[in-house]
């Protein structure tokens, strides 16, 4: 079996699979907080009180915010975590006595979807999660697309593309870089112009800013489908709107790229970190 970990700022949550992908079991505790120490026992007794549950040893994965620096195996880019600037990945595979599979949080949603949900069979996946921040991912036949330096898919800290006099330079991100598309795009950032234009001038706004940055995606990779996770895909309007703006800024005349609600919702991502292993 196959155990998953999805490691938030607020939330782990632990899943296991069986061969056939079902759930056995799902469980979360809060995401510890203060020094790594207690933290990394936290987890690590948190993993293993599920596999206990399962009945026997399971494949780790585990996804979470940011990455682990190939070159120095620590952990980067995981600001709402205990677990950031830390050898996490070293640290719980001693602690647990194997190999554990690690990704981007972002990676692990869209390699679900692409497995068995809303992209099931399509080739090239690219996954968006717009919640309080803006992640994505890339899955070609299957497998995640890395990239050299573990940050392939991360739209969401290049610059929001065909910004307006009013818009530019935009906000300052916390990577330190002001326009990312993540300043424009998150549910913070539509919330950012609710008091100022409306509920209605707001959504309609931030629905063209998506439009904009998905159409980088499809002018870059040119995806079979866009999957969509995260608190604002609640929004039907997302999936209403924003394919018919597309055109405004593709390189195609008539985009016909398919934008679809996550299948799994807010399980893909501790399904993807167990699908990190193969069935």
């Amino acid at each position: 079996m196959r155990l998953g970990v999805d490691i938030g700022g607020s939330k782990i949550e632990v899943a296991v699979l069986d061969p056939g992908g079902g759930e056995r079991l799902r469980r979360r505790i809060p995401t510890p907080r203060g020094e790594y120490g207690p933290a990394l026992e936290a987890l690590a007794a948190h993993i293993a009180a599920a596999e206990k549950d399962a009945g026997e040893r399971c494949d780790i994965g585990v996804g979470m915010p940011g990455l682990v620096d190939p070159a120095s195996g620590l952990v980067e880019n995981a600001y709402n975590t205990p677990y950031n600037r830390t050898p996490l990945k070293s640290d719980l595979e001693r602690r647990l006595g194997r190999e554990i599979r690690f990704a981007n949080d972002a990676n692990c949603f869209v390699l679900s979807e692409a497995v068995d949900g809303a992209a099931r069979g399509r080739r090239v996946v690219f996954g968006a999660i717009l919640g309080t921040g803006a992640g994505g991912g890339i899955v070609v036949d299957g497998r995640v697309l890395e990239g050299r330096h573990g940050i392939a898919g991360e739209w969401g800290h290049t610059p929001l593309p065909w910004m307006t006099a009013d818009e530019y330079p935009g906000p300052l991100c916390n990577c330190g870089r002001h326009g990312c598309i993540e300043q424009f795009v998150s549910g913070p950032a539509k919330n950012r112009e609710l008091s100022r234009l409306g509920e209605e001038a707001a959504m309609a706004r931030w629905e063209d800013r998506v439009a904009r940055a998905l159409s980088t995606i499809i002018n870059i990779l040119d995806p079979d489908m866009i999957v969509v996770g995260g608190g604002m895909s609640k929004h039907d309007r997302l999936f209403a709107n924003v394919p018919g703006l597309l055109k405004k800024y593709v390189y195609c005349r008539n985009p016909t790229t398919p934008i679809l609600r996550a299948m799994h919702g807010d399980s893909s991502g501790v399904r993807g970190a167990a699908m990190l292993w193969p069935a």
